[in-house]
């Protein structure tokens, strides 16, 4: 079992910063993919970027592209999600994700519990 534990979300204006950190803890050594997904109120779950635990391949939703940037620190089991130029179309639960297949197709084998980003016009 992996566990992820999301931390950074909140409230920022149109145009602001945000860094999202996940923790994972448990088999780490499993760990082949991480990833961040969202779900806005009324909306499917989406994904949002991928990263390559090994190695540093990456993968990006184009509504994010050139704002958002994944990166990661092995040392210490943990990824982050560095969002630049909010918009309020941005506004989500945000969850972490690890799991197996590709960056541009995550099959997610364990969830985080989420961490709400809301951006302000």
């Amino acid at each position: 079992q992996v566990q992820l534990v999301e931390s950074g979300g909140g409230l920022v204006q149109a145009g602001g910063s945000l860094r999202l950190t996940c923790a994972a803890s448990g088999r780490t050594n499993t760990l082949y993919l991480m990833g961040w997904f969202r779900q806005a109120p009324g909306k499917e779950r989406e994904f949002v970027t991928a990263i390559r635990w090994v190695g540093s391949s990456t993968n990006y939703a184009d509504s994010v592209k050139g704002r958002f940037t994944i990166s990661k620190d092995n040392a210490k089991n943990t990824v982050y999600l560095q969002m630049n130029s909010l918009k309020p179309e941005d506004t989500a639960v945000y969850y972490c994700a690890a799991g197996f297949g590709s960056i541009w197709n995550v099959k997610v084998n364990y969830w985080g519990q989420g961490t709400q980003v809301t951006v302000s016009s």
